[in-house]
């Protein structure tokens, strides 16, 4: 198992991930603002065993990717520096969904999920703001969002996102502070003082997750944890 993670995380939540598979430490210099330069969901999309690469990301971390034998292509558009080129990537995809504001949806992903139900919702960082579940369920952190999938007769959850640190903004996102692997879902942070942590804790134990928190500390928005395996051949 390989954790690609933003490399600014609280250190001991990437001491944890490293006792839990092989880390990438991601970090990105002069393509986007700061606030969002190491956030994995900036750069990526995954769908189901296969990464979809931004093109311009690091030579070093295209090295690792192939290394550790990541099974990933690249998309045809490059993260930039602004607003939409910076959410060309932040895109939701399930067994039977794409979900994102398909006016930004790199063209790669599109082709890709051909086979699946697209959902558009105006918040184009979807990934930052949607957590998906087994079962068609997710949480999410953007009340439009939240009110799209509810209209799709999907099962969400929202949660408020003030308490999510973000450096630079005033809050971060849950979707943002998660990532899942088979029946886990690794937080970075802890719910003890989150607003609404029972609610959390109910709406994962109902969908057969058990929790991992990363560290004893506020829930931080790191640009999601991707979690993906090491056996299939490089694309």
């Amino acid at each position: 198992m390989i954790i690609i993670s933003n490399s600014t995380i609280p250190d001991k939540a990437l001491n944890k991930l490293a006792e839990l598979g092989g880390v990438i430490s991601f970090i990105t210099n002069g393509i986007t603002y700061p606030a969002i330069s190491g956030h994995p969901d900036v750069f990526f999309c995954q769908i189901d065993k296969l990464l979809v690469a931004a093109p311009n990301i690091p030579a070093d971390i295209k090295n690792k990717l192939v290394k550790r034998k990541i099974n990933f292509i690249e998309g045809s558009s490059a993260v930039g520096s602004k607003y939409p080129e910076t959410a060309k990537y932040n895109a939701v995809v399930t067994d039977s969904y794409l979900i994102h504001n398909l006016k930004v949806t790199d063209s790669r992903i599109k082709e890709l999920c051909s086979n699946r139900i697209s959902i558009h919702v105006n918040q184009a960082y979807t990934r930052c703001n949607l957590l998906p579940l087994n079962n068609d369920r997710f949480i999410t952190s953007d009340l439009g969002i939240y009110e799209t999938l509810i209209n799709n007769k999907l099962i969400a959850l929202y949660v408020d996102p003030k308490q999510i640190k973000l450096p630079y903004f005033k809050n971060g996102f849950f979707g943002g502070a998660c990532g899942v692997y088979k029946n886990k879902i690794y937080i970075i942070g802890s719910l003890i003082e989150m607003k609404g942590k029972n609610q959390i804790i109910d709406f994962l134990s109902d969908t057969n997750y058990n929790i991992v928190e990363l560290y004893n500390g506020p829930i931080y928005d790191g640009g999601s944890l991707i979690f993906i395996d090491s056996t299939a051949k490089n694309c």
